[in-house]
């Protein structure tokens, strides 16, 4: 399923509905934010997770989100609400389903281009490209939350969330200080595709993003893909000798893998620097890098480095 995520990225064009047209030089979002055409809709589906986990984290419960029931067992916060159908697979939307939802507007990633003639002609259809080359994505996710907010007339809560979200990050920043964080090794964040694979998340992915904001050391190594991932063998996590190894779930067969001669003997296994971080989206927005935060600082609070680096009550 992890290889549905990384996929090339396609040049954006826009056509009307309630929305303006483009102008040279803007995003869709940013246009539409700069100008936003009559009263904003209310009947959106979306067919990104990341446009899911926005219009929730603004009070927009969306019509229908691609892949939903797979949204809820990998994305998980925010809550999507159980009556909300599955629009089909975020690589081959239910064009039916959605016509016989009659939104208002359909939200897609660059992912589904190829097919935004035939959405339109469902309801207008807005792209938005969170993921692109160079930039910082955690600041790219809070303007994309400010813009989608000032688009869908939100963006007092839009203000209100990133308020809460920074103020969440100094609580779980003090909790790591009174542990001694400072003093810790390298944290490295990795993600099994399979038994045998991981992805490991490189300086631009979102939860290192995460672990830099909680001021934790992490890798300042960049990885080659937009999304900020790699894949290694399994094996090839033998080179993280010091360093505290978290990854994210669900991962199926980690009792399989987690009992193997292979796994056992890897040095952050042994030395008990390896812990799991509860299921948060990694290509999500700008509440996704705090839910993030909050799996991973939960994680490394419950290794013994953590215990034995708490100083002394007094």
């Amino acid at each position: 399923m992890m290889l549905r995520i990384l996929l090339c990225c396609f040049a954006v064009w826009l056509t009307g509905g309630w929305l303006p047209a483009m102008a040279a030089g803007l995003d869709e979002l940013e246009q539409a934010s700069r100008q936003p055409a009559g009263p904003p809709p209310q009947r959106i589906v979306a067919l990104s997770w990341e446009a899911a986990e926005n219009l929730l984290e603004l009070g927009l419960t969306p019509l229908a989100v691609a892949d939903a029931d797979d949204y809820r067992q990998w994305v998980v916060r925010p809550r999507l609400p159980a009556q909300v159908p599955s629009a089909g697979s975020r690589l081959e939307p239910n064009l039916e389903l959605l016509a016989s939802l009659k939104p208002q507007l359909i939200i897609i990633s660059p992912t589904l281009l190829p097919m935004r003639a035939s959405l339109q002609r469902i309801a207008p259809v807005l792209n938005i490209d969170a993921y692109q080359p160079g930039q910082d994505h955690a600041q790219a996710a809070e303007r994309i939350l400010l813009q989608l907010g000032r688009v869908l007339g939100r963006q007092p809560q839009a203000q209100q969330r990133l308020q809460q979200l920074e103020q969440g990050f100094a609580s779980l920043r003090r909790q790591l200080q009174a542990h001694g964080a400072a003093a810790w090794p390298t944290v490295q964040v990795i993600r099994f595709a399979n038994p045998s694979m991981v992805y490991v998340y490189g300086s631009n992915a979102m939860p290192v993003l995460a672990l830099r904001r909680l001021g934790l050391r992490t890798t300042g190594q960049p990885a080659p893909s937009v999304w900020g991932v790699s894949q290694q063998r399994v094996g090839q996590l033998l080179a993280l000798r010091q360093d505290i190894v978290l990854y994210q779930q669900p991962f199926a067969a980690a009792p399989q893998l987690f009992a193997s001669p292979l796994w056992q003997g890897l040095p952050f296994v042994r030395q008990q620097r390896f812990a799991a971080v509860a299921p948060a989206w990694s290509y999500g927005g700008a509440a996704s890098l705090l839910y993030l935060a909050q799996g991973m600082t939960t994680a490394l609070l419950q290794l013994p480095i953590a215990a034995a680096s708490r100083p002394a009550l007094r």
